[in-house]
């Protein structure tokens, strides 16, 4: 069977982690990367990730161009930083150059799709697809349509993502933050103003997750828990906690506060908690430790 000609524009950590998926599945792939340095090593990047499958790295295809990397694309995965403006320029060079059955996609975590792909004129191929870091290890890809988004190209897209191993969900509504964002922030909001308000330390919140329903979420979601306790045990404690929840309708203070002194987390290495070296670097293999198990322990 022939694999779709797969282009990824930007090679930063999503850009190389989103190639690497479908080389290892088998696909060519374009990284575009106008980087010099960032673009030459790229392959190189992906073959020390891989290991043993490293030789899938050879079908990656890294270029300065836009235009080149997306000239027989069959899909087309932009992978830039968080800046609309930007991505709403690259759309348009990317539309004038991809083949006009090129499936248009931008990965984003938080930005409405119907701003990106503002200026494309055949909208009906645009969508988003949120890919989660790291993309390689993280099965989920959201699908994000617009109101012009067509019902074939949403399905070429989710039938495309299935096909390289990944869990692609339809987001029907192109709301920010989409589905998987909205619900982590919601609770990162509630774990800060914990933190604010006294009730406990930032390491005493993440212990409680991690030890407690965090141990569930892989294999139980929200809302199959709910069913599991009961729409009515669900509601009934709704109606004792709601009312006292966060409702603040913008970044809380204590948030802002760190911002302002320059605690920007393992950036500086002090944010809601403090962070020496070795300890970042603990905690990043441990959560890359675990997802690995679990990717095993899935195949079996």
């Amino acid at each position: 069977m022939t694999k779709e000609r797969i282009a990824v524009i930007g090679g930063g950590m999503m850009g190389q982690g989103i190639a690497q998926v479908f080389a290892v599945a088998g696909h060519p792939v374009r990284v575009g990367e106008p980087d010099t340095t960032r673009r030459e090593g790229i392959v190189a990047r992906v073959k020390r990730n891989l290991g043993d499958e490293a030789a899938a790295a050879d079908r990656i295809s890294p270029c300065a161009d836009v235009g080149q990397a997306v000239e027989d694309a069959d899909a087309v995965f932009e992978c830039v930083f968080e800046d609309l403006a930007l991505k709403r320029s690259l759309f348009e060079i990317i539309e004038a150059a991809a083949p006009a059955a090129a499936l248009l996609a931008s990965n984003t975590s938080v930005i409405p799709i119907t701003g990106i792909v503002e200026r494309v004129r055949d909208k009906g191929r645009a969508m988003g697809t949120h890919w989660w870091n790291p993309p390689d290890l993280v099965p989920l890809v959201e699908v994000i349509q617009t109101v012009e988004t067509t019902e074939p190209a949403i399905q070429r897209m989710l039938d495309l993502l299935t096909r390289v191993g990944k869990t692609p969900v339809r987001v029907r509504r192109d709301v920010p933050g989409f589905i998987g964002n909205r619900l982590q922030h919601a609770l990162w909001r509630e774990a800060i103003a914990l933190v604010e308000n006294g009730v406990c330390d930032a390491e005493t919140v993440d212990t409680v997750v991690k030890a407690s329903f965090g141990r569930r979420l892989a294999v139980l979601g929200p809302l199959e828990n709910a069913d599991l306790v009961g729409t009515d045990m669900t509601l009934a404690i709704h109606k004792e906690v709601l009312f006292d929840l966060d409702r603040t309708p913008g970044p809380l203070a204590y948030l802002r506060d760190l911002v302002a002194a320059g605690r920007l987390g393992m950036k500086t290495g002090q944010g809601f908690r403090t962070w020496t070296k070795p300890q970042m670097a603990a905690l990043k293999d441990r959560v890359a430790t675990h997802l690995k198990r679990l990717i095993a322990a899935e195949r079996g």
